[in-house]
């Protein structure tokens, strides 16, 4: 029996009508836009009672709700608060030697959560990428984040998305042209290793590419170098996660049920096609259920206060299938041979993170991560 929430159908302050739908989410629409937006927001919460039925009878092990995207066709969602592309360029394997963890998976912690760190706040409050194709600089700054707050030993300083959405260049067009309109996290890390990056309040997000201001740029902390993982090693994953800080990952995040997720050990569909980036800040297991801890950039109202548990499977045990779009999810530009990614939602395609964090000094005090 699955016991990760309350009813379903019963919990306190659901929505079924698409007046406190409005009301909830302060939605205004004009007389067109409601004749629009009505119908669609009717079908998803159909899609969501059916859902969360078969989790009050115990058939499955999450829920849906609605949420702000509730009035969105799963069209719209996907090109709202995904990217085109997400691969991680070629070249970027060579920016740092993955590291050989030796421990033992069983001698691995049974659960992590950097939420939980004790002696400073590891992980920032769940933030919010708008209508911008961004997630890849959300990912890329929140690693950065946490990383910094372990080396330094203080809370994690809330760093700007947007100095990396306006300024991280991609030459190559890997995980689509930039800014609003896709990139990855490793280009983001290889960014702030030169250029260093700005406290948010010293360059604000503003959910559009922009153009880069070098006025803005007051570099807080600076990195030295960053590390990509194997792709589909969920060894490499797990050890990095439990011992090294918050991973930056990507997933395939385009689905119906993915876009109306409320909670619980989800292990509905998704796909392959790679298309969002996201962090790992842990693991556990409910009920036998083993999952990741995945943070989102949709906002607190969406899933678990802006979280996902993620099912995991467990070494040589994760699903495996094929991106036959990599134009959506695994490709730089021109590239169109089809990737094998693992995990459910694809979670073990693509993971970095960002080593040597410091604070930004022209002294070369360096207390390195």
């Amino acid at each position: 029996m699955f016991t990760v929430g309350p009813s379903a159908l019963a919990a306190p302050g659901a929505i079924h009508s698409f007046a406190s739908f409005e009301t909830t989410f302060a939605k205004r629409y004009t007389n067109e836009e409601r004749l629009l937006r009505a119908p669609i927001f009717s079908s998803n919460l159909a899609r969501i009672l059916a859902q969360n039925a078969k989790y009050d009878r115990n058939e499955s092990s999450w829920y849906a709700a609605v949420n702000p995207y509730t009035d969105l066709t799963n069209a719209e969602f996907r090109a709202q608060r995904t990217s085109k592309d997400l691969s991680i360029p070629p070249e970027a394997h060579l920016a740092g030697r993955a590291p050989t963890f030796t421990t033992p998976l069983k001698d691995l912690p049974a659960r992590i959560d950097w939420r939980e760190f004790k002696s400073a706040k590891v992980v920032t409050p769940v933030k919010n990428q708008g209508q911008c194709g961004s997630c890849w600089a959300f990912s890329a700054a929140e690693a950065l984040e946490s990383a910094y707050a372990l080396a330094a030993g203080t809370d994690a300083p809330v760093l700007s998305s947007q100095q990396i959405v306006s300024c991280a260049p991609n030459p190559k067009k890997c995980g689509g042209t930039g800014g609003c309109a896709g990139s990855t996290q490793p280009l983001a890390f290889n960014y702030t290793e030169m250029a260093g990056l700005s406290l948010d309040k010293d360059y604000p997000y503003t959910q559009m590419t922009g153009t880069c201001e070098p006025t803005k740029i007051k570099p807080f902390v600076q990195n030295a170098g960053y590390v990509v993982l194997p792709t589909n090693n969920y060894t490499a994953v797990m050890s990095a996660v439990a011992t090294v800080a918050p991973l930056a990952i990507s997933i395939a995040a385009g689905t119906k049920n993915f876009q109306h997720y409320g909670g619980g050990v989800y292990d509905g569909d998704c796909g392959w096609v790679q298309d969002h980036a996201v962090g790992l800040v842990g693991y556990g297991t409910d009920n036998g259920k083993d999952y990741w801890i995945v943070r989102n950039s949709w906002t607190a109202g969406w899933g678990e206060a802006g979280y996902m548990r993620l099912r995991r499977y467990g070494e040589g045990k994760e699903p495996c299938g094929m991106d036959t779009k990599p134009g959506d999810g695994s490709a730089c530009e021109g590239d169109t041979k089809p990737v094998k990614y693992c995990g459910k939602c694809a979670v073990l395609s693509g993971t970095s993170y960002p080593i040597g964090v410091t604070k930004a000094s022209t002294n070369g005090d360096r207390a390195v991560a």
